[in-house]
Formats: structure tokens, C-alpha cells, sequence
């Protein structure tokens, strides 16, 4: 059985925020709401936004997280490390990147403090990958941390809208176990993408799931309602032998009933896999 988590923020109502936000008041308080309806990890958010206030951001942020994880049995495996979604490793100037590495060298630390073992980088949206040049830029400043992260025992997952073989041969071109592949399976089916085509293909590679649902060319919207074709997603995701994450990115219900809406979603997700 896949270990089945969410996206922090999703358990706290969005009162007219973005429909992904790191939940600054409540974060602490979905440890608890995870365990009771049945999800076993949370994948945190990292984002630019008052970064600094971010727990992985201090010892005693850390600290708290532990601790949190331990009591409720809920982990942090995954971290999504939205901060280079606004601000990309190419596209800017020397002095940006520069602090880009820093912050993703001492994002590694904080993983390996909590035990997580993975590490997200979106190239989507403002982040995607225009150009073989911009191609190599981020291949050039990934492989300054590669050797950190191989030494912490954390993988570098990349979020691409690239079609299956060209994200492949990205991944080839790092010639390292180290970075890996991110899927989402909602954005793949919002592009067009085949769902079995780009798992058969990118399947040695990924390292985690993020599981929504969209519609062709358009938004997300609630499990079964979009364009993604679910049992071929699972039936093929056993073929490979996929043993990692499923976490839940999904489209928010009411506010204030986050836990009914997740339920059904975990429901919607378990009976497919039974299938």
C-alpha cells in the first residue's frame, strides 16, 4: 500500500488565499487533523513568502516539527520548495543564484533534520523551462549542491511540463541518483500528456507523487471530475512497481470542512487502488 499524504495548507481553510499557501497560523494544528482522517505524512511547503518564518528555517522550527511528527505518527518525507518557482535558477542575475544555492543547501540540512528525503524544485508556471540554455543553467547550479545532497541521503525532485522523453534526457544529463522526478498527475493531464506513456518512461526516476486532477488545458478540479485517467494512472504505476508517496494536491471543498472534503478524497484514492 502507497504511504497517502497532503499538501500542507490543505487541512486550513483558504479564506480567499491562493489555493496553496504555507498555513503560518494553523500548520502545527494539521499534524493532529492529518492523523484523524487517515493520512500518514505531510509534505511541507517552502515558500519565498516571509521564508524566514518558515520552522525549517530555525532549530527550534525543527525541533517543533520532530516533535509534532513523533506524537501524531504523521512524517514529513517530501518537501516543496515553492521559493524557486518565484525565483528560478535561471532567468536571473549571478547574485540571485547565488542566494538560491544557499537557501536550497540549507533547505538539505533542515530535510535531514527532520528525516525527509526528498526535496521538490517546481519548473512550472514562472519556473518552466524555456530554452537549452536555461536547460543547462539549472544543470550547472543543481550539481554545486548534488554532492551535499548525496551526502544527507536526499533526493532533488524536479516538477517539469516537459514531455516524458525530454524530461528523461534532462534527468540523464545530471548522470546522478540524486535527482529525480517529481509527477503530478493533474498537470500532465492538463497538458495532454499520456499518463501511461510518461510513467513507463520516467518511472526509475520518480521519487514522489502529487495526485489532483485537471481538466484538459484547464484548472483543477475535484477527484474523477478532470481529464486524468485514474485506473490507467494505478494500474500502471503497479506495473512499475512504484513503492514511494501519494500525496494529495488537490482541489479544496468548503472552507471549513477540509476533513469531509479529504475523505472523500482518501475513499475516492483507496478504492481505485483496491481495484
Amino acid at each position: 500500500m502507497f504511504k497517502i499524504g497532503i499538501i500542507q495548507g490543505r487541512l486550513t481553510p483558504r479564506r480567499e488565499r491562493p489555493i496553496q499557501f504555507f498555513p503560518f497560523e494553523n500548520w502545527e494544528n494539521e499534524f493532529p487533523s492529518a492523523k484523524a482522517v487517515g493520512l500518514d505524512e505531510i509534505e511541507f511547503i517552502f515558500d519565498k513568502e516571509h521564508y524566514e518564518k518558515n520552522p525549517l528555517w530555525s532549530k527550534a522550527g525543527l525541533k517543533k516539527i520532530n516533535r509534532l511528527q513523533k506524537k501524531y505518527g504523521v512524517a514529513v518525507r517530501h518537501i516543496l520548495a515553492d521559493y524557486f518557482m518565484r525565483v528560478p535558477f535561471f532567468r536571473v542575475t549571478a547574485k540571485v543564484k547565488k542566494q538560491n544555492l544557499l537557501v536550497l543547501k540549507r533547505l538539505l540540512k533542515a530535510a535531514a533534520a527532520i528525516g525527509a528525503k526528498n526535496i521538490e524544485i517546481p519548473l512550472v508556471d514562472n519556473s518552466s523551462i524555456k530554452t537549452a540554455g536555461e536547460e543547462k543553467e539549472l544543470i550547472d547550479a543543481l550539481s554545486q549542491v548534488r554532492p551535499l545532497a548525496k551526502s544527507l541521503g536526499i533526493t532533488i525532485g524536479l516538477e517539469t511540463d516537459l514531455p516524458p522523453k525530454r524530461f528523461l534526457s534532462l534527468l540523464k544529463r545530471f548522470n546522478s541518483k540524486t535527482i529525480k522526478a517529481n509527477y503530478d498527475s493533474g498537470n500532465s493531464a492538463a497538458l495532454g500528456y499520456n499518463v501511461v506513456e510518461e510513467l513507463n518512461t520516467l518511472s526509475p526516476y520518480i521519487a514522489n507523487i502529487h495526485i489532483k486532477d485537471r481538466l484538459l488545458h484547464g484548472t483543477t478540479v475535484p477527484l474523477g471530475a478532470g481529464n486524468v485517467n485514474f485506473e490507467k494512472f494505478f494500474r500502471t504505476l503497479k506495473k512499475n512497481k512504484y513503492q514511494g508517496s501519494i500525496i494529495l494536491q488537490v482541489a479544496r471543498g468548503e472552507d471549513g470542512k477540509e476533513k469531509e472534503t479529504l475523505k472523500s478524497y482518501i475513499n475516492f484514492i483507496k478504492n481505485l487502488i483496491k481495484k
